[in-house]
C-alpha cells in the first residue's frame, strides 16, 4: 500500500485510475499518477466503495472526507478531500 498522506489538504483534489476485477487490492503511484486496482466487480457501486476505502486508508483519512466529483461509471475518477 503506497502512503500518500503528502496529499491530504482540505479541498484537494486528485485523479485516480482504477481498474476492477483485479487479481488483489492496491493503491499505488507510478509517475504521478494514482492507481487503485480493487477485486471486486464495478456493478450497483460495489467498485466504488471500495476505492473509497482504499484510498482513504492509502491517505490516512476517514472515508466520509472524500467526495467522489467525476466518473462514478468510468476508471478514470476525480475525488476531493474534504
Amino acid at each position: 500500500m503506497t502512503d500518500l498522506s503528502h496529499l491530504v489538504q482540505h479541498g484537494h483534489v486528485i485523479e485516480v485510475r482504477v481498474t476492477p476485477r483485479a487479481s488483489r487490492n492496491a493503491v499505488s503511484c507510478e509517475g504521478g499518477v494514482i492507481k487503485v486496482t480493487v477485486t471486486t466487480v464495478p456493478e450497483g457501486g460495489k467498485a466504488n466503495a471500495e476505492v473509497v476505502r482504499l484510498l482513504a486508508k492509502a491517505l490516512g483519512i476517514a472515508k466520509s472526507r472524500l467526495t467522489l466529483l467525476r466518473g462514478a461509471s468510468g476508471r478514470d475518477k476525480v475525488f476531493r478531500i474534504d
